[in-house]
């Protein structure tokens, strides 16, 4: 028995340098165009809501009490961002349901009725 040897993955195809000219000149064309927006969104970690310990330090003179152990999570948050690339504007929402399409599409509706122009 010999073992299988795994194929090489190409690095760079001849088509690659004409694909990212491409994209270069159609991010170009976004960029001018009046009636174009360019968002970037995505999703953080879950943040856990409680009373934890997560390592830090306080400020205080009295260090804050925690629990040990994560077991009295009372609500979990999952970011949801939204940057306007142009404009450099940055909008954060914050929810309570799992990651899922969803939860995306329901914060881009949300961020789209404060921000869209009338």
């Amino acid at each position: 028995m010999r073992r299988v040897q795994k194929a090489k993955p190409l690095k760079k195809i001849k088509e690659t340098d004409a694909i990212f000219a491409r994209v270069k000149q159609a991010n170009r064309e976004a960029d001018e165009s009046e009636d174009s927006l360019r968002i970037s969104i995505d999703t953080k970690a879950h943040l856990k809501i409680g009373e934890l310990s997560r390592g830090g330090k306080a400020r205080g003179q009295e260090a804050t009490k925690a629990n040990d152990q994560d077991t009295e999570v009372h609500a979990t948050l999952i970011p949801f961002g939204i940057l306007e690339v142009m404009c450099a504007l940055f909008t954060i929402t914050m929810g309570t349901s799992r990651e899922t399409a969803d939860f995306d599409v329901d914060c881009l509706e949300l961020w789209w009725q404060k921000r869209k122009v009338v």
